[in-house]
């Protein structure tokens, strides 16, 4: 009798709790991430995105994430938000590919040649541009898009790789992804489709020897252990976006609208600098316990180039070419143009 006594007044405590925060916030927004605390994107909700819509809204919009897939993962968030179980959510610019290809532009090969490129075009206009037109096709508005560990790097256990000649006989840890495949079978290594948590003991044991993953995840993961040979090569960005389910932001006010976008922009201001600075994090924690971190010139870097031109003709006709361009040139890569054009890629 006591104990059922105290679970009624939990309960009811709770029910309390929960209705005097209802009736103190007009709207409370549904965040589902993959993202956790301690690491940028949870870190940038819950330093920026949360209090900034508090403090533009006078505490009305509320912010309520739900972290590390405790509500649902990337791809199942966007479908919830289409259902009107949550409002907000984020996920990699590949996995928002299942609601259309508005962001494929952001997953091409070698479109940024480094971080500070990808994070200042994204932030000044690929970003809105792309995010309109997922706004149109999708049925989700997205708001920033912005990096999760920066680019996929190379590391293996074998010898060092300063070319893609230096791949060739490598049995190389891809994952599903036909742009992934596409680039580590034309550097010349084959690639071995392998779950990312068996990926440590493959490396120990040679069932893989290599792989193409984002520097942060690599020093989490602890692969430097026993892959002690890094290339710098960048490639693929590790893009990702935050968006809210078009209809149910048709229904908020131009008052409520205005907050959302306004604490998104400032949620990617903070996560661009946090992932910068958890990318620099981990390339010093590895560079400390490996026996070559290695930068490749300009010449050895059209090499790498040339291995991309295939996945950008697997990928056209889901990008606009103009804007590929218009990215490319910014940053010189104006021989890369020429490259793709030639195969005709572009």
């Amino acid at each position: 009798m006591k104990k059922s006594y105290l679970l009624r007044v939990l309960a009811l405590g709770l029910a309390t709790t929960w209705f005097a925060q209802s009736a103190n916030a007009e709207t409370v927004l549904k965040l589902g991430t993959v993202g956790r605390l301690g690491m940028p994107i949870g870190d940038a909700i819950d330093q920026a995105l949360v209090p900034k819509a508090a403090e533009l809204s006078g505490g009305e919009l509320v912010v309520e994430p739900h972290y590390r897939k405790s509500l649902c993962g990337e791809q199942k968030c966007g479908e919830q938000a289409n259902q009107g179980l949550l409002q907000l959510w984020t996920s990699s610019t590949a996995n928002f590919g299942n609601f259309g290809t508005a962001l494929s532009i952001f997953d091409l090969p070698y479109i940024f040649k480094d971080i500070e490129s990808a994070d200042r075009i994204s932030e000044e206009w690929m970003s809105d541009l792309q995010c309109k037109e997922a706004a149109e096709t999708t049925g989700h508005i997205c708001f920033v898009v912005y990096s999760s560990g920066g680019f996929r790097e190379l590391g293996n256990a074998t010898r060092p790789i300063h070319t893609p000649d230096d791949m060739k006989g490598l049995k190389w840890r891809v994952t599903k992804s036909p742009i992934e495949y596409t680039l580590v079978k034309n550097w010349g290594a084959t690639p071995v489709p392998y779950d990312w948590t068996q990926l440590y003991q493959g490396l120990q044991t040679g069932v893989v020897e290599g792989q193409y993953v984002a520097i942060p995840w690599q020093h989490v993961a602890k692969l430097h252990e026993v892959a002690k040979y890094f290339t710098k090569i960048g490639g693929s960005w590790s893009g990702n976006q935050i968006s809210m389910d078009i209809t149910q932001y048709n229904a908020l006010s131009p008052e409520e609208q205005k907050w959302v976008q306004e604490s998104t922009q400032a949620f990617g201001d903070s996560v661009r600098a946090l992932d910068q600075k958890w990318v620099e994090d981990g390339i010093t924690a590895i560079k400390q316990d490996i026996e070559e971190w290695y930068v490749p010139n300009e010449e050895e870097m059209k090499l790498w180039r040339i291995g991309a031109i295939g996945a950008w003709k697997d990928a056209k006709g889901t990008y606009d070419p103009a804007l590929a361009e218009r990215a490319l040139a910014e940053q010189g890569l104006d021989d890369f143009i020429a490259t793709l054009k030639a195969a005709g890629a572009l």
